[in-house]
């Protein structure tokens, strides 16, 4: 090839490569065009007068400037208008003192960042993060924070293709411990399995926990202390626990006969073991949370409708009446009263 058609034909390339980015910055410009222009969720300013109040926290996913940001409304009127805060995160959870906040800075690189917030939702210290956020929880005195992350992997679907790593800390100081070095009890007999894993943390107080295992295919709701370091299993094919108010059940997603990456949820009597499930027959990836000692809280995407947005949903814990969107446009809820 001569020279001439050399550099015609790297011209031709770079004309190329100009007009495609010319047209992916009009795109992602009219995208944000877009979003701004559908944005129409309610909100208000006095976010010091929703949290002196019983309220829920959550992800807000609404179209428009607020995406991605945390919100809270009134826990007496749900579905009205949110106050916005000035943290945005992937997922959050919340006490009346504090926050933990996952976050992602996307770009040629993605990374990810696990902070404490403080009452102003500013960001007191990071927290121990050695992949892709999944899951996190405080203690209800927000004394003790959990963080679960996907070391490799990117889902919970296929048990044994993944690998996390589950880490409990002091919200103000040192890391108490990492899940994976806990002793693993299984029927009596300890698991040492290089495939184990652990996940979803639930506080029942400053010492004692519930939590997800994983090994061999199979998974376990266990019972955790963080003094003697032991995990001990309670039953089969439980995932992502939360402990309810009067520390009597517990809700949870399980797989059952479902095809791989599909949960119901259920809620499993600690007292006598009894397992009930819930009027939810859709697939819920979420570890649920307590709106009271009746009702659970969830988050589920919108997938049917071919949207980037999701809500939070409502059921009786008991197995009766039908689930209800409690929050429009949310996802990652957390009852702070």
């Amino acid at each position: 090839m001569s020279v001439r058609a050399r550099i015609a034909v790297l011209v031709a390339v770079l004309l190329v490569a100009v007009v495609g980015a010319g047209g992916y910055v009009w795109r992602e410009r009219q995208s944000q065009a877009h979003s701004r222009a559908t944005a129409s969720v309610p909100t208000r300013t006095d976010l010091a007068a929703v949290r002196a109040q019983p309220h829920l926290v959550f992800r807000s996913t609404a179209l428009g400037d607020g995406y991605g940001r945390v919100a809270a409304v009134p826990l007496s009127a749900p579905d009205g208008p949110r106050a916005f805060t000035p943290a945005s995160c992937e997922r959050v959870y919340a006490t009346a003192a504090e926050a933990v906040c996952l976050s992602a800075e996307r770009g040629v690189v993605t990374t990810y960042r696990a902070q404490l917030l403080d009452r102003d939702w500013q960001p007191q210290r990071d927290l121990p993060l050695t992949g892709v956020p999944s899951r996190a929880r405080l203690s209800r005195d927000g004394s003790l924070v959990a963080t679960t992350t996907f070391v490799f992997g990117d889902s919970y679907a296929n048990p044994g293709q993944f690998s996390t790593r589950t880490v409990v800390s002091r919200s103000r100081a040192e890391v108490v411990g990492d899940l994976e070095t806990f002793r693993l009890v299984v029927d009596g007999r300890t698991v040492t399995a290089a495939d184990r894993n652990l996940w979803g943390v639930t506080f029942a107080d400053d010492d004692r926990f519930y939590a997800t295992a994983a090994s061999g295919g199979k998974t376990w709701l266990v019972e955790g202390h963080l003094s003697t370091r032991q995990l001990t299993a309670l039953r089969r094919d439980a995932e992502c626990p939360s402990l309810s108010p009067d520390r009597t059940r517990i809700a949870f997603k399980k797989h059952g006969d479902l095809p791989p990456g599909r949960w119901r949820l259920a809620v499993y009597d600690l007292a006598t073991g009894a397992e009930t499930l819930l009027a939810e027959t859709r697939s819920v990836d979420d570890q649920v949370e307590w709106l009271d000692d009746e009702q659970v809280v969830y988050g589920l995407a919108r997938q049917s409708q071919g949207t980037a947005s999701s809500d939070v949903w409502r059921v009786a814990a008991d197995g009766s009446g039908s689930p209800r969107v409690l929050v429009p446009d949310a996802w990652s809820p957390a009852v702070v009263r």
